[in-house]
């Protein structure tokens, strides 16, 4: 038996695969933005042991999560789930930064760096991030015309990246990235075309540390098969450019 924590699990992906790992026998610990969705999470998933609440999409808001998360206790795996879609208006946040930046690239990297590290980390990526660039010499659109489309197809290249990076740095981790595929959800829209039924079996399979053949690290994937990353995704300079940016708009260093 395994415990996983998972963000952004009070709906779609996130507790797809809550409600799966649950039915496998693990340990799920939930996460929603605040209490309603909580109360949600509760009625969804009752046998969870847990729900933390709290807002990625500040990095007060991600601190306190991963506070919340240490205070349960070592967790075997953690899923990066949460995060905001493509049709995203240009917003800040109470910190000046893109919401979109704020709560698909940042808060993952502030979670890895904060909360206890686990045997296994998972991070959801898009198919949208093949056909984009890092733009981090302007990860924060203040040069460019805002297009909420680029800005999270960037923001899902960006969580491959960290997924990578934390692989080459922690070598006692398992780090991986993944696609789900365009499915219906409130995020993917009523007429996405792929398979609901496969979008939230990679990342429980990766997780659950049931099976030898999950036992990788550095890698991508796409329904339970290796698939190529953006190379961008593989790059470490890139990557450490990355990790340098989030640690200045942070404050948080990653750890060795």
């Amino acid at each position: 038996m395994s415990r996983i924590f998972i963000t952004g699990s009070s709906t779609g992906l996130g507790l797809m695969a809550a409600e799966l790992l649950a039915e496998q026998g693990h340990q799920v610990v939930l996460h929603a933005r605040n209490a309603a969705r909580a109360e949600d999470a509760r009625r969804a998933l009752p046998q969870a042991e847990a729900v933390v609440i709290g807002d990625l999409e500040t990095v007060a808001g991600a601190k306190e999560v991963a506070a919340s998360v240490n205070a349960l206790g070592r967790f075997d795996a953690v899923i990066h789930n949460a995060a905001v879609g493509y049709r995203e208006a240009h917003r800040l946040t109470s910190d000046g930064l893109p919401h979109v930046f704020a709560i698909n690239t940042l808060s993952a990297y502030i979670l890895t760096a904060l909360i206890d590290r686990p045997r296994r980390l998972v991070y959801l990526s898009s198919g949208m991030h093949h056909h984009a660039d890092a733009n981090l010499n302007d990860i924060l659109w203040k040069k460019r015309r805002w297009n909420g489309s680029e800005a999270y197809a960037e923001s899902k290249l960006h969580d491959a990246m960290l997924a990578f990076a934390v692989a080459r740095r922690w070598k006692n981790v398992f780090s991986n990235a993944l696609e789900p595929g365009w499915v219906p959800t409130k995020m993917g829209g009523a007429g996405a075309p792929d398979d609901m039924a496969q979008a939230h079996l990679t990342q429980a399979w990766l997780t659950a540390g049931d099976d030898p053949q999950a036992d990788v690290s550095g890698e991508y994937f796409y329904h339970l098969k290796r698939r190529t990353a953006n190379p961008q995704a593989h790059d470490p300079a890139l990557q450490d450019q990355l990790i340098t940016i989030c640690e200045e708009v942070s404050g948080l260093e990653l750890p060795e």
